[in-house]
């Protein structure tokens, strides 16, 4: 009797925390994960899902028994299941292009630009990963962070690095989440309160016909030329399509609503799960972090950077706070860029000119990894 209590009892997950400490750390990380996303609500849709992910994933367990998320077999694996293959994102995407409104983007289209500067970040951070001795796959992963969208990061590691997929995806997302702190701090340095309170010029008026035929020739144009962004882009324009169409408003509307959201539930639970200690908690992941940080502050400034140089040339001048949204983090970076424009001058609107540069950016980040899963795979 006596024998069979203590094998219980060094099958409890208690008897595991205390033989490994890293699991009690990443529990911990749950906990401030959930208390931003909770309490301060940073991007709560995102934290709470990757919080309580990443609490459950660090329940210890005896193996064999199919219960991990890198048991074959079990719920949680077959759950992963659809982070590994790229699913989820492509599905998130599909949702967000049924929500996306890119009449700003068609009305400007110089603001385009801005988008793609902002990608520079991932080209940076890519030399920077190759000199710290990771592999190109690896490399190239950990750069996309610079994107700062989470789902084209997922998918992207998925493809070439999946054993990184846990730090990158929570690099990613956290790095979205702190947009607040990690920003205005890039913005206030590179630009002058003169620069802040340019205001930007009335957008005209989209006709339906453009809304209509962008999505077709954005898929033909972007997809051409980067084919390997194809599970990303073409599920954005397709949702894109739904909701300017008028014609399919039903299932635009089941996108935007309840199909994105049953993919942010998976994919954030599931990412959070990934976090596993004995997995996760290595130097490499550090490494990985500091990197992202790396990817997200170069992508902010080469954006901001830009839109000065772009001044140069124009006759009506941009306003370079702009260039902050050409990353991808939809809609936190427009944002912010909007509330710094109005810290500066309260009768200063910048949002829509800024979801025309996020909007963008997400293109611009598909393209990015697109090319790098291409030359990666060519190599």
């Amino acid at each position: 009797m006596f024998d069979l209590l203590v094998s219980f009892l060094t099958n409890t997950g208690y008897y595991f925390i205390a033989q490994d400490f890293r699991y009690f750390v990443m529990i911990l990380v749950g906990c401030v994960f959930l208390y931003l996303g909770i309490a301060k609500k940073y991007e709560p849709l995102l934290l709470v899902p990757i919080a309580f992910g990443i609490i459950v994933g660090n329940v210890p367990f005896f193996k064999g028994f199919g219960i991990g998320i890198y048991e074959d077999n079990s719920v949680f694996h077959y759950l992963y299941f659809g982070v590994t293959t790229g699913v989820y994102p492509s599905i998130v995407f599909l949702g967000l292009g049924a929500m996306t409104d890119f009449s700003s983007l068609l009305a400007q289209p110089k603001l385009m630009l801005l988008g793609a500067a902002a990608q520079m970040g991932v080209f940076f951070t890519l030399i920077g990963a190759l000199f710290l001795g990771f592999v190109p796959k690896e490399a190239a992963s950990i750069a996309i962070i610079g994107g700062a969208d989470g789902p084209t990061s997922i998918f992207l590691t998925a493809k070439l690095a999946p054993h990184l997929i846990g730090p990158i995806a929570i690099a990613a997302y956290s790095y979205m989440a702190l947009i607040p702190v990690i920003q205005p701090p890039i913005m206030r340095l590179l630009t002058t309160r003169k620069e802040r309170l340019i205001k930007m010029e009335d957008l005209r008026e989209v006709s339906r016909t453009e809304r209509l035929v962008f999505p077709v020739l954005g898929v033909l144009l972007c997809c051409l030329l980067a084919p390997t962004a194809l599970p990303l882009l073409g599920m954005l324009f397709f949702g894109n399509l739904m909701k300017e169409c008028g014609v399919v408003e039903r299932l635009a509307q089941t996108a935007r609503n309840a199909v994105i959201d049953t993919a942010t539930i998976f994919l954030g639970f599931c990412v959070g799960m990934s976090t596993q200690a004995d997995v996760f908690l290595t130097p490499r992941s550090l490494m990985i972090f500091g990197l992202g940080a790396l990817a997200f502050s170069l992508a902010t400034a080469s954006g901001v950077i830009f839109g000065k140089i772009m001044n140069l040339f124009l006759r009506h001048k941009i306003n370079p706070l702009l260039g902050a949204a050409g990353v991808s983090a939809v809609p936190g970076s427009a944002r912010e860029v909007h509330l710094m424009g109005q810290h500066e001058d309260p009768s200063n609107y910048l949002l829509m000119h800024a979801m025309a540069c996020n909007s963008s950016g997400v293109i611009g980040s598909a393209i990015a990894a697109g090319v790098l899963w291409s030359f990666n795979m060519m190599g």
